[in-house]
């Protein structure tokens, strides 16, 4: 999973992967979201992707524009899908 950039230093996003239609973020704290076209829609996640890319600002585009669309979420080792 390639580290986030964290250009400004602040952010408690560590790390990202992405497909086609999907985004994976990983937390400071170990816990892992997906983010899917289904799940947030597909502008959602182009933009976290260019943002992920860029190293900045996907922490604060996710509070603001996706909070808790997210597919799936782990913590650590324990997942929790989300219908939809």
């Amino acid at each position: 999973m390639p580290r986030y950039l964290n250009k400004h230093g602040d952010s408690p996003i560590i790390a990202y992967e992405s497909g086609p239609t999907w985004i994976l973020v990983r937390y400071q704290d170990g816990r892992v979201y997906r983010y899917t076209n289904a799940s947030t829609g597909t502008t959602h996640v182009r933009a976290m992707k260019r943002l992920a890319e860029a190293g900045e600002g996907l922490s604060t585009y996710i509070s603001q524009q996706v909070r808790e669309r997210y597919q799936e979420k782990r913590d650590r080792a324990c997942p929790e899908r989300r219908e939809g």
